[in-house]
């Protein structure tokens, strides 16, 4: 597997022995696994009206990424609430 310099830092750093293992850690780890259970679980539905325009444009796009439409809506509108929605800028 091929590391990015971040990743090889981190991998050296965990093999000189800079870091420990946090108290209670059986437990912080089921609890982070909850948190990211909870935050997958789609557990609501949402009708929205569009121009057929964008809805072809949104079906392209999410074709190409090799995701349902309707999970690629979510991922952009996941990201734009996170402020990690970055729009590509054409020079």
């Amino acid at each position: 597997m091929k590391l990015t310099k971040y990743e090889k830092d981190i991998k050296e750093s965990v093999e000189r022995g800079e870091w420990e293992q946090i108290p209670n850690f059986k437990e912080e780890a089921k609890r982070y696994q909850e948190v990211a259970r909870s935050t997958l679980r789609k557990d609501r539905r949402v009708n929205i009206r569009m121009t057929e325009r964008d809805f072809i444009h949104i079906q392209k796009k999410a074709m190409d990424e090799g995701l349902p439409y309707q999970t690629y809506i979510s991922s952009i509108l996941h990201k734009f609430i996170n402020d990690r929605f970055v729009e590509k800028t054409t020079q």
